[in-house]
């Protein structure tokens, strides 16, 4: 299941280095993610909003963070942002920032620190088999619910907490969604669905989907090598016969769009699905009470 990520990940032509900077989170762009199309990367403002590097305290650990809000609003509600395997480059900050100027505070964690730095990655194979994949989805349900706590100390409001995630974090937005009772709502972008059980990664979308906590909305790929549909079948299937939340999960299909439609720094981008998703998802947030 990994190698049809890889695939459907593999950068489509040669790399100019020069296009690429690795940097603090959220400063440029993963040495992986090959190669940036500089003229479709959508760069979002600070202006009126706190926004940069931050250290949330994870137990005994600090793990760096992404954060970006309102200026001098409190009581803000709270979206996570779960990146892809590359890490909180430039895209997921953007990201953040968007949300931010909806009135959201979002975070983005960096949640392959423990592992290793996602973003000095050439490969993405090594990069899946030396970080990514030595992961343990129960760290990285605990390291979101520990940014939730964080983000109350900031004066957010986490009782309207949300979640979204893309690739990578896309599966991890579905799983989130049936770990933390107090998520109101997801929106997963292109997440695996269905994989084998592993000693790291125990269940996936499809053995949690009866038991999420929240609805999910689910942006997907008609032309996704790595997520065939019947796996979209399945995962529908499994909702249908779950709690309510479950069931009243939904899921967007766009015929012609490939794997990460929406990384607007990547040849893969596909401006109409991208923007009618980041609608649906925004609609989606508040409908349920993330906003």
């Amino acid at each position: 299941m990994l190698d049809l990520e890889v695939d459907s990940l593999a950068p489509a032509r040669a790399l100019d280095r020069r296009a690429f900077v690795q940097g603090a989170v959220g400063a440029g762009f993963a040495a992986a993610v090959l190669p940036v199309t500089a003229q479709t990367v959508i760069s979002t403002s600070t202006e009126g909003l706190l926004a940069g590097p931050v250290a949330i305290p994870m137990g005994d650990f600090s793990t760096p963070a992404y954060r970006a809000a309102p200026v001098g609003r409190s009581g803000a509600p709270v979206v996570l942002v779960v990146s892809e395997i590359f890490g909180v480059h430039e895209h997921i900050a953007d990201v953040a920032r968007r949300l931010a100027h909806r009135g959201y505070f979002a975070v983005a964690p960096e949640m392959f620190v423990r592992q290793g730095n996602a973003k000095a990655y050439t490969e993405i194979a090594r990069l899946i088999a030396e970080v990514v994949g030595r992961v343990p989805d129960a760290q990285v349900m605990a390291d979101l619910d520990a940014c939730v706590a964080w983000a109350k100390t900031q004066g957010a409001d986490v009782s309207r907490l949300g979640v979204t995630g893309f690739c990578w974090g896309g599966r991890i937005t579905w799983l989130y969604a049936a770990h933390n009772p107090a998520v109101k709502a997801g929106v997963a972008w292109y997440g695996r669905l269905v994989g084998e059980a592993q000693a790291l990664q125990p269940r996936h979308p499809v053995d949690i989907a009866a038991g999420l906590h929240a609805p999910v909305l689910g942006l997907y790929g008609g032309q996704d090598t790595g997520i065939p549909l019947d796996t979209v079948d399945k995962m529908k299937g499994a909702l249908s016969q779950g709690s309510v939340a479950a069931r009243r999960s939904e899921f967007v299909v766009y015929p012609d769009a490939p794997h990460a439609f929406h990384a607007d720094y990547r040849p893969s981008y596909r401006q109409g699905p991208a923007e009618d998703g980041w609608k649906r998802s925004l609609a989606w947030l508040a409908q349920h009470g993330v906003g």
